[in-house]
């Protein structure tokens, strides 16, 4: 089983590399969105740590195919490899949960697995192309930082989609309005993805839509409508289309990580801050239920029974005896 998940995780992460090549910006290998780290860490986290050869192996592959010399391939290859570990260990370390239902899990993906994880893969590499005299030496900043913000973009958009998947099954006694919803939301994502490559720069109308999906479907909506509405920017600035339109590689860079950056967040924070207030409001629903239950079956024994009516007539307020008149 071990050998199967390691060939599963290497094979994906060299068919998801070579998708994320497709739309490089810095010297054919440097994306601005880079799923293999995603891949690598959802399966450290879901798999464990004995699935770590098959990154190494698909990271190997990848970049051999790349150059620019085998020295140099095996120490990209050994960051790439780094990184997602280094990821895992300090998610593990600060108690995150992969089904990302609290703030802090969010908080932690952000922070921990994605921008300082990343720092390894970004550094070694950009380091090994600058020695290797693969970069100009004005061209080293440029190259981390995009290798740095598309593979954490891959931890931030690629992750929770994988999470999701693991956790999806076939909705029981939803109503068709639920359904009705939920096609509605996928149709206007789709759409707003191509809306982005529009002469017209209409990318900001992807932030309602992500909004909207954290707040009705939380997780489950959030990351794929973020996921789709990077790739739709990614689209759209490597063919300066749309609101990258009439800039400079290095603005467009800028603005792109940016909004990816922020419609990733924008996802997970909120949608897990939603979840995490519904699994609250249902506590308080169940112990207000609880304490309606005790109150009722304690209720009747309060006071006591009833005494016998007073024979004679009614008397009088008081407590006194009645005086003849």
């Amino acid at each position: 089983m071990s050998v199967l998940q390691i060939c599963a995780v290497a094979a994906l992460y060299y068919v998801s590399g070579k998708l994320g090549l497709l739309q490089e910006l810095v010297r054919g290998q440097v994306t601005p969105l880079w799923p293999p780290t995603g891949i690598a860490v959802a399966g450290l986290l879901l798999i464990g740590l004995r699935v770590w050869p098959g990154i190494a192996l698909g990271a190997f592959l990848i970049n051999i195919s790349l150059g620019p010399t085998v020295p140099a391939v095996l120490a990209i290859t050994a960051g790439n490899t780094l990184a997602p570990l280094c990821s895992y260990a300090l998610l593990r370390r600060a108690g995150f949960l992969a089904q990302i239902d609290r703030f802090r899990d969010a908080l932690a993906l952000v922070f921990l697995g994605g921008l300082t994880g990343m720092l390894i893969s970004a550094t070694v590499g950009s380091a090994v192309l600058r020695l290797a005299h693969a970069l100009p030496t004005n061209g080293f900043w440029s190259t981390w930082w995009v290798w740095w913000t598309g593979d954490t973009m891959g931890v931030l958009a690629v992750t929770p989609v994988l999470f999701v998947l693991r956790s999806a099954h076939w909705p029981k006694h939803v109503p068709p309005t639920r359904w009705e919803e939920g096609a509605l939301l996928v149709t206007a994502t789709i759409g707003v993805g191509f809306l982005e490559n529009a002469p017209v720069p209409l990318i900001f109308l992807a932030f309602p839509l992500v909004t909207w999906a954290a707040f009705r479907f939380q997780l489950s909506g959030a990351a794929p409508c973020a996921l789709t509405a990077s790739t739709g920017a990614i689209l759209a600035a490597t063919r300066s289309s749309g609101s990258f339109a009439g800039h400079t590689v290095l603005t467009n860079m800028i603005a792109l990580q940016a909004f990816n950056g922020a419609a990733a967040m924008t996802a997970l924070l909120l949608s897990a801050a939603i979840t995490e207030r519904n699994r609250t409001q249902e506590k308080i629903e169940q112990t207000c239920r609880r304490l309606a239950e005790m109150t009722a079956r304690i209720t009747p024994g309060i006071g006591g029974p009833s005494g016998p009516p007073v024979e004679g007539g009614k008397e009088e307020e008081g407590g006194g005896p009645t005086r003849p008149s």
